[in-house]
């Protein structure tokens, strides 16, 4: 990913603080193939204490379970790289939220260069989304990407979907 792309990255985090603050919108991150990097990247900004309650960071299985409080069963039946697993931390983590106008944004993926499989390759990544009692999943692949550019684009495509989302609501 090239500096240009990078900053895109920065000006779409900046606009996406600034709509949540206008819309008085509580940000909640659960974050795994990304390690962080949405919380980082909101947090740079000045002001972003008025809109982002929290992130986490579920990387394992087992922070997964306990943290997130995705079962076991769950997690073995469907894999940690799975829609319904991206949905159900996105679910979990608004219930730590006490604010009444709340989104959840997560994600888990497979940013390599090892670690998939055929049937979910490395560049898969799951995110959800969770606004006003909606939920929108979204299936994303980067492939030929390192580790470094595919977690920039997962980050950036949250960013964006998050924009997307909340101008569809509020319009």
């Amino acid at each position: 990913m090239n500096l240009i792309d990078k900053l895109k990255i920065i000006i779409n985090a900046k606009v996406f603080l600034k709509i949540l603050n206008k819309e008085k919108i509580n940000l909640c991150v659960i974050e795994s193939c990304t390690g962080g990097y949405l919380s980082s990247i909101l947090t740079s900004f000045s002001g972003s204490s008025k809109v982002l309650d929290f992130g986490l960071v579920t990387y394992s299985n087992e922070s997964k379970n306990k943290i997130a409080k995705i079962s076991k069963i769950k997690l073995k039946k469907y894999g940690s790289v799975s829609k319904e697993i991206s949905l159900e931390m996105a679910k979990n983590i608004l219930k730590f939220s006490k604010k009444k106008n709340s989104m959840s944004i997560s994600c888990t993926g497979i940013a390599g260069p090892s670690g998939g499989t055929k049937k979910k390759p490395v560049g898969t990544v799951i995110v959800t989304i969770c606004y006003k009692k909606k939920n929108f999943t979204f299936h994303k692949k980067f492939f030929n990407l390192k580790r470094s550019s595919f977690i920039l684009k997962t980050v950036n495509f949250m960013i964006l979907e998050g924009t997307k989302i909340i101008k569809n609501v509020h319009q």
